[in-house]
C-alpha cells in the first residue's frame, strides 16, 4: 500500500508540473465573456481523462485517479486561475460537479440505481435469490452452462443497458456464485451483453440515441439507417461471438485466467477489496421462493418498457418503434422501478414472506450498496464534463474531417479507431454517436456512397461501444461492476484484454469493408461480416493454443 501511495504522489506531482508548465503564461484575472482555455480543441483537451484512466490502472485507486482527473481539467480549463478552477470544477453550468447533480437525466439514473438496489435487498432478505440460485444449480450444472445462461439473459433484456447490467447480475449472481465462477468473470458477461447487444438491437433506447444523432434536415432516414448497421457492426457481433468460444472452450487469457483459478478454489474476489461488504452473505428467510424473484424482474422487465414508451408518447398515438426513438431512458426507467418496487411490496405482504419493518429497512441498505456506483458515476460526469469544456469533441471533429478526403477507403478503420480513443477518453458511447455521425453523414452525403456511409456509421457505433468497454470511467463499465458486486478496477483490468482483441480484429473487418465498399458501393461489401467472425475464431484458437502451453 506504501508503494502505490508514493507512486500516486510521485504521479500527481509530475501531473501538476506539467499542468503548471501549460498554464503560466495566463493573467490572474478573467473575462468570462470572451474566455477561452489555452488547450481548447487541442490534444491538450483530452489530458484529463487521460490521467484519470492511467492512475487508476497504475495504482487501483478509483476515486482519487477521477478527483485527479477532475481537477487537471479544471486547471486547463481556468489556465492556472485557481479562483475560476474551484468554481469550475464545482458549479460550471456545462460541465461542473454540482450542476452534473442537479441535471434530470443524470439524477434519473441514480434514482434508478438506488431503487435497484432496494430491489436486490429485498429478494435477499425475503430469499428469492437464494431459491433461484437453489433451483438454477439443479438446472444449470456446470460452470459453462452458468455463463451460457447469463449470456443469454444478457441478450434477452435488451432494451437498456443499464437496465441490463443491473438486472442480469441480480438474477445471476446467486448462480455463477454456486459455480465458483469469478466476479470479474461475471461482470465481463454482463458488460459485454449490455451495451453490444443493445446497439444491435432496434428496439432499445441505443437505437434511439443513434437515430437522434442524425443531423436535422438530412434525407438519411436515422432509424433506417440503423437497421443497415447491425450486420456491419463488427466490434458487438465479435464480443458476442468471443463469449460463446471462450465458455465452451472452457479458456481465458490475461489477468482474468488469476481470477477464474482463484475462484475455482472458493476466491471469487482475487483482492481484498469488497466494495459490497458482506451484503452477498447475510442470512435470508427460509420461506423464500423461486416466484419470489422471478416475479419482480418479470414486473420489472414490462414495467420500464412500459414507462420508456409511454415518455415517447405511444400512449400519445405514437407507434412502438416511434415510442421508442423518442423516449426519455432516465424516466422511463425511473416509472418503471418505482411502480415495480410498489408491486412487490404488495407482492411480498400478500405472500406474507415481509413485514413492513421488514420492507422498510431494506431501503437504506440498498441505498447503501449503491454508493459506490453513484460516487464513481458521478465523478466520471464531472470528468466528461470538464472535457466537454476544453473543447474534445471539436479536436475531435477535426481530425475526422481532415482525413477523409485523402483516406475514403479506410475511413471505416479511421472512424472506428477515433470512436474508440474518443469513448475511451469521455467514458460516454452517446456523446461518441453525437460527435462523429453528422461528421460522416456530411463526407458521404451523395447518393452514389451510400454503402460507404453505413459502414462508416456502424464503424462509428462499433468503436463506441469498443471505447465505452476499455474505459474505466464508463458508466457501463461501472454499472457492470455493481451489478456483479465486483471490484470497479478488477473488471476493467480483466476486461480489457478481451476488448482489445474483439477491437483489434473489428479494425482489421473495417478495412477489409472500407475497400470493398468504396470499390463497389454495394451491398457485396457484407462479405467483410462473414470474415471478420471468421478471424475472431482464428485469433481466439491461437489464444487458447498458446494459453494451453504456457
Amino acid at each position: 500500500m506504501k508503494k502505490k501511495g508514493l507512486i500516486f504522489l510521485a504521479a500527481v506531482a509530475v501531473i501538476a508540473a506539467v499542468l503548471i508548465g501549460l498554464t503560466l503564461h495566463t493573467p490572474g484575472t478573467v473575462d468570462l465573456e470572451t474566455y477561452t482555455p489555452a488547450v481548447y480543441s487541442t490534444i491538450g483537451a483530452l489530458l484529463p481523462p487521460v490521467i484519470a484512466i492511467a492512475l487508476a490502472l497504475i495504482t487501483k485507486e478509483v476515486y482519487s485517479s477521477l478527483f485527479v482527473g477532475i481537477v487537471s481539467g479544471a486547471l486547463l480549463y481556468a489556465n492556472g486561475n485557481l479562483e475560476l478552477m474551484l468554481n469550475t470544477m464545482l458549479f460550471h453550468e456545462e460541465g461542473g460537479m454540482i450542476y452534473k447533480l442537479a441535471d434530470s437525466w443524470n439524477v434519473g439514473i441514480l434514482v434508478f440505481l438506488v431503487i435497484l438496489g432496494i430491489m436486490v435487498a429485498l429478494m435477499n432478505q425475503v430469499g428469492g435469490s437464494a431459491a433461484f440460485g437453489q433451483w438454477a444449480s439443479t438446472h444449470i450444472k456446470t460452470r459453462v452452462g452458468a455463463q451460457l445462461a447469463t449470456m443469454v439473459l444478457g441478450v434477452l433484456i435488451f432494451v437498456d443497458d443499464y437496465f441490463n447490467c443491473l438486472t442480469v447480475g441480480s438474477v445471476m449472481r446467486p448462480v455463477t456464485d454456486r459455480h465458483r465462477i469469478s466476479r470479474a468473470k461475471l461482470a465481463y458477461l454482463i458488460d459485454a451483453t449490455a451495451a453490444p447487444v443493445c446497439i444491435i438491437a432496434p428496439v432499445s433506447s441505443w437505437a434511439a440515441a443513434v437515430t437522434s444523432s442524425v443531423p436535422a434536415g438530412s434525407d438519411i432516414n436515422g432509424f433506417a439507417m440503423f437497421l443497415k448497421t447491425i450486420p456491419y457492426n463488427f466490434y458487438a457481433l465479435t464480443t458476442l461471438l468471443m463469449i460463446i468460444i471462450i465458455t465452451v472452450g472452457k479458456f481465458d487469457y490475461g489477468p482474468m485466467c488469476i481470477h477464474e483459478e482463484n475462484a475455482k478454489k472458493g476466491d471469487l474476489f482475487t483482492t481484498a477489496a469488497r466494495p459490497y461488504g458482506n451484503a452477498d452473505d447475510e442470512p435470508v428467510s427460509p420461506r423464500g421462493k423461486v416466484i419470489d424473484l422471478v416475479f419482480p424482474i418479470a414486473v420489472l422487465i414490462i414495467a420500464c418498457i412500459m414507462g420508456m414508451i409511454y415518455t415517447g408518447g405511444f400512449f400519445d398515438g405514437e407507434s412502438f418503434v416511434d415510442a421508442f426513438a423518442g423516449a426519455d431512458a432516465s424516466m422511463g426507467l425511473v416509472l418503471g422501478s418505482m411502480s415495480t418496487l410498489i408491486i412487490t411490496f404488495c407482492f411480498y405482504m400478500i405472500r406474507g414472506v415481509m413485514t413492513f419493518k421488514e420492507f422498510t429497512d431494506c431501503i437504506p441498505e440498498g441505498f447503501k450498496a449503491m454508493v459506490a456506483p453513484i460516487l464513481i458515476l458521478t465523478m466520471a460526469w464531472t470528468l466528461s464534463g470538464m472535457t466537454s469544456l476544453l473543447g474534445a469533441k471539436y479536436y475531435v471533429h477535426d481530425l475526422v474531417a481532415a482525413s477523409a478526403d485523402a483516406l475514403n477507403m479506410f475511413l471505416p478503420a479511421i472512424i472506428f479507431l477515433v470512436a474508440v480513443f474518443l469513448a475511451f477518453s469521455t467514458g460516454t458511447s452517446w456523446g461518441t454517436f453525437a460527435i462523429l455521425i453528422p461528421v460522416v453523414c456530411h463526407v458521404f452525403d451523395s447518393a452514389d456512397t451510400y454503402e460507404m456511409l453505413v459502414i462508416s456509421i456502424a464503424a462509428c457505433l462499433a468503436g463506441a461501444v469498443c471505447g465505452d468497454h476499455c474505459s474505466p470511467i464508463s458508466d457501463t463499465t461501472i454499472m457492470a461492476s455493481a451489478g456483479a458486486h465486483s471490484d470497479h478496477v478488477n473488471h476493467v483490468s480483466t476486461q480489457l484484454p478481451y476488448a482489445m482483441t474483439a477491437g483489434a480484429v473489428s479494425a482489421v473487418g473495417y478495412v477489409i469493408a472500407g475497400c470493398i465498399g468504396y470499390l463497389t458501393d454495394s451491398s457485396i461489401a457484407l462479405v467483410a461480416t462473414p470474415i471478420t467472425l471468421a478471424l475472431m475464431v482464428a485469433v481466439l484458437m491461437v489464444i487458447r493454443s498458446t494459453v494451453a502451453k504456457k
